[in-house]
């Protein structure tokens, strides 16, 4: 990534000097489609772009950023440059400005295979070539001359020139005129990162929005959503369009500024590294999203609050974007509070905030405890520390904060803020200071105050209740203490339980702003003794929840009767961040999970345990334990497989745990006969996804050979088929395997984003420790050389999924620190990522000992 990277210092002084009138983009994606010649370079397209734009600094020097394999021709203000001398690789020097300015760049850029730019995708299934973009936080310069920072918005207007056959979107509404050529409809002002456009055969289904105002006036918006031809027996596009005009419904009620680009499409595209893109009219997402087998509401759920939380961000981050990357919160926090909040308000998936709490929190507990922690308002120097920034803190945190807000200054004053904040700042940029500054006329609070608070601090807070009794079992005293570097005002509700015709309730409960280091909730004084108090019962505020032991006892015994869901998820949350910090034995947590999973209702909290029960098994029990504790989870993902209503979403996510947890011969028999027919559990259905989930283990473990995963292809020969068969195929027993596994990984560029990711899964397998031992030195030896090598996504692969975590021993953590120590000039995202694995695995030792240390009080 060498000379491609660009300093918030440099964006701020371009900033000063340019501000930008328009962009005209014309695209040539013809040789998107052919055969290429032998050894001649990457494939290539032509693209043309024209600035114009004007210069407060007469005579001054700035830059153009394009990143491609060849420059054609340059002109500045009709002036033709000598492209060999202007152009270095990924910018453009642009020197004599005139007061207003005409640039026009003649490029030959590159197809992408790693999800950064224009994306080239070919389906094995049909032959069929499809193209999308995708830009953040820089790579709209992989696809057109561009000033790419967020701060300089203009109006764009592309022309593409495509494949006979095919149609092209964009974010404006478009149409292919006579000579051929697809012309689209001149944006708002709008960054450079979200512009977008989708090409290629896709299959493409169409309705209508329409919304009466209050005056009279109605709004009618085009509705779009398109996939592959290969989904299309898939695509629930009927479901994708009620979630689509139930958001746009609530939004409309709470902003009251009307969804202002247009037309609204959604493309499901494939080999996507994200989740999904907020293109203003053009929204991208991962085509996983369009489920070719049976899934869980769980899923269905997970569809909805993306495609909400990219439609709260045509307000939150299109309408109005940040200056820069520091305050990339202001959008990410905000459409993550709003996916949820928007989803629980209008849609069918009501116990949305119990998936937050569960799901999205535990992300950003992870990230705000690693070495990387940092404000929600982030110190971004450039465009690698903005690429590592999307992560929970920005999004999961940050939103967190925001219900704590909302909880703090109440709704109908956080929205009207966010009316005022839409309407003083449409089509510009924003900062911190500018959300603070409506917020406070809206609430009459002091912002200032819990902005230093909350989101220029680090860290999270851990709440205990402190409780005391009189000689009638009465509360004298609760109190709620409060740990942590920076100790910050919470509100909270303090709930109180008790056992009640064999269910766990609330009979109690009270709400305190928590300030300090102890705080008294004096509402509970004289209630009677709880069997459990829960601090930050109903989620208000961003903490790690702590027990006293009472309390701690009753989860113990009686976790599976709390009759509600959102209490119960906050205490499995609790008892996973007590095992993460090493604070409870994992076997602890494991049991807690076997004997009482089986009662969990609410499913998206079913997966979560099932998932947290294996990261306790391969990273935190004692090594001397695994084999039992591997052994004890199988045996009771079965037994609730066996038990589970046939049919129903929890015998599925039951048999999919089951498959992660075989390891004996009976059980790996059990999934061969359940491929092969000679094996059935009523009401099962193995569809083709659920027989990958089947044929991965077997592959892991060496039951299942080449032959046997290429007569699985067979049945599955899609672009879905073959990342499962490149997984199982890496997941294989075997020293050449994993030889091979590596070298097309770390030594080769030939495999695309997708099958790099399904590779480092397949090659990292926890039951092949002894197998994996030799590529910690190879790691270290690699990965300084693969970041400045290969894109910043399959670096991020390459050093996040290869690193030799499984080696949990403190000789690895020795091989790590001296690496850091011996590569302190190493790029700071790259060491960033290094230290970050570090943290897990040494909180990994950490709680390692202390199951051990369990073990040997026993």
């Amino acid at each position: 990534m060498p000379g491609e990277n660009l300093s918030r210092d440099e964006a701020r002084r371009r900033a000063e000097l340019v501000s930008v009138d328009g962009y005209e983009v014309a695209l040539d994606l013809r040789s998107a489609v052919g055969e290429t010649r032998e050894g001649s370079g990457p494939r290539t397209f032509r693209s043309v772009t024209t600035i114009r734009f004007r210069c407060g600094e007469p005579g001054a020097s700035t830059f153009a950023d394009l990143l491609a394999p060849a420059v054609t021709a340059v002109t500045l203000n009709g002036e033709k440059l000598d492209a060999a001398a202007v152009f270095d690789g990924s910018r453009i020097a642009l020197d004599s400005l005139a007061a207003e300015n005409v640039l026009v760049v003649d490029a030959q850029c590159a197809y992408s295979r790693t999800g950064e730019g224009l994306h080239r995708f070919v389906d094995p299934e049909d032959g069929e070539v499809y193209l999308y973009t995708q830009y953040e936080p820089a790579d709209a310069r992989r696809v057109f001359a561009t000033f790419e920072q967020p701060d300089l918005k203009a109006p764009f207007r592309f022309e593409v020139t495509a494949p006979e056959g095919w149609t092209v979107w964009s974010n404006g509404e478009g149409a292919r005129d006579e000579d051929g050529v697809w012309r689209f409809a001149e944006t708002k002002p709008i960054s450079s990162y979200i512009t977008a456009v989708v090409a290629g055969p896709y299959h493409y289904e169409t309705d209508v929005y329409t919304r009466t105002f209050d005056d009279g006036t109605t709004l009618e918006i085009p509705l779009g959503a398109m996939c592959r031809k290969g989904l299309a027996r898939h695509f629930d596009a009927e479901d994708i369009f009620l979630v689509t005009r139930q958001g746009l419904d609530f939004f409309h009620d709470h902003f009251d500024y009307p969804y202002p680009f247009g037309k609204y499409d959604q493309a499901f595209v494939p080999e996507y590294n994200i989740g999904a893109m907020e293109n203003p009219g053009c929204v991208t997402f991962r085509e996983e999203f369009i489920f070719r087998g049976k899934v869980t509401q769980a899923s269905y759920e997970r569809r909805a609050n993306v495609i909400l939380h990219e439609m709260a961000h045509m307000w939150f981050g299109d309408l109005v974007t940040m200056v820069w990357w520091d305050d990339l919160w202001l959008k990410e926090s905000f459409a993550d509070f709003m996916g949820t909040f928007s989803m629980v308000g209008a849609t069918r998936f009501t116990n949305g905030w119990i998936t937050f709490a569960n799901n999205r929190k535990s992300w950003a507990y992870r990230a705000d405890q690693l070495p990387s922690t940092h404000p929600i308002t982030a110190d971004i120097r450039d465009l690698e520390d903005a690429k590592l920034n999307f992560d929970g803190i920005t999004y999961a945190k940050g939103a967190s904060v925001l219900k704590q807000l909302v909880a703090y200054v109440g709704q109908d004053a956080f929205l009207e803020g966010a009316r005022r904040y839409f309407k003083r700042h449409a089509y510009g940029n924003t900062r911190l200071a500018d959300l603070l500054a409506v917020l406070e006329e809206t609430s009459g609070r002091d912002m200032a105050t819990w902005s230093r608070s909350w989101l220029e601090t680090a860290g999270v807070n851990s709440l205990t209740p402190v409780v005391t009794y009189d000689a009638g079992d009465r509360i004298t005293e609760l109190a709620v203490a409060q740990d942590g570097d920076e100790l910050r005002p919470h509100r909270v509700a303090v709930g109180l339980y008790r056992s009640e015709a064999g269910a766990l309730v609330r009979y109690a409960g009270a709400e305190v702003d928590v300030t300090g280091p102890r705080t008294v909730v004096d509402a509970l004084a004289g209630a009677e003794r709880p069997e459990l108090i829960l601090v930050n019962d109903e989620d208000l505020t961003y903490c790690k929840i702590r027990f006293d032991e009472g309390s701690l006892a009753t989860l113990r015994s009686h976790l599976g009767d709390i009759t509600d869901p959102l209490a119960r998820a906050l205490c499995w949350s609790a008892l996973w961040n007590l095992t993460r910090d090493a604070l409870m034995p994992a076997r602890d947590f494991i049991d807690l999970v076997l004997r009482f999973a089986g009662r969990e209702s609410d499913i998206g909290v079913l997966q979560m345990l099932h998932m947290w029960a294996r990261s306790a098994l391969h990273h935190y029990a004692a090594p001397a334990w695994r084999e039992e504790g591997a052994r004890l989870l199988a045996e009771g993902a079965l037994r609730e497989l066996r038990q589970s209503e046939p049919g129903s979403q929890h015998q599925l996510t039951w048999a999919r745990f089951f498959a992660t947890t075989a390891t004996s011969a009976a059980d790996l028999q059990l999934l061969r006969g359940l491929l092969e027919g000679s094996a059935k559990i009523d009401g099962l259905d193995v569809d083709q996804e659920l027989r990958w989930a089947f044929v991965e283990p077997l592959a892991s473990h060496g039951v299942a050979d080449e032959t046997f995963v290429a007569a699985e292809l067979a049945r599955d020969d899609t672009a879905s088929g073959r990342r499962h068969q490149v997984r199982c195929l890496a997941a294989r027993p075997s020293a050449a395997v994993k030889d091979q596994a590596w070298a097309q990984v770390v030594e080769s560029d030939s495999l695309s984003n997708a099958l790099v990711e399904a590779t480092i899964s397949g090659f990292a397998q926890a039951g092949q420790r002894e197998l994996l031992a030799p590529y910690v030195p190879k790691y270290f030896e690699a990965i300084e050389r693969v970041w400045e090598e290969r894109s910043i996504q399959i670096g991020m692969d390459v050093v996040k999924g290869l690193f030799p975590g499984l080696q949990d021993s403190e000789a690895t953590l020795a091989a790590t620190d001296a690496w850091l120590a011996a590569h302190e000039g190493a790029a700071p995202a790259l060491r960033r990522l290094v230290r970050e694995s570090r943290d897990d695995l040494a909180r990994g030792l950490r709680a390692q000992a202390c199951d051990a240390g369990l073990a040997a009080r026993q």
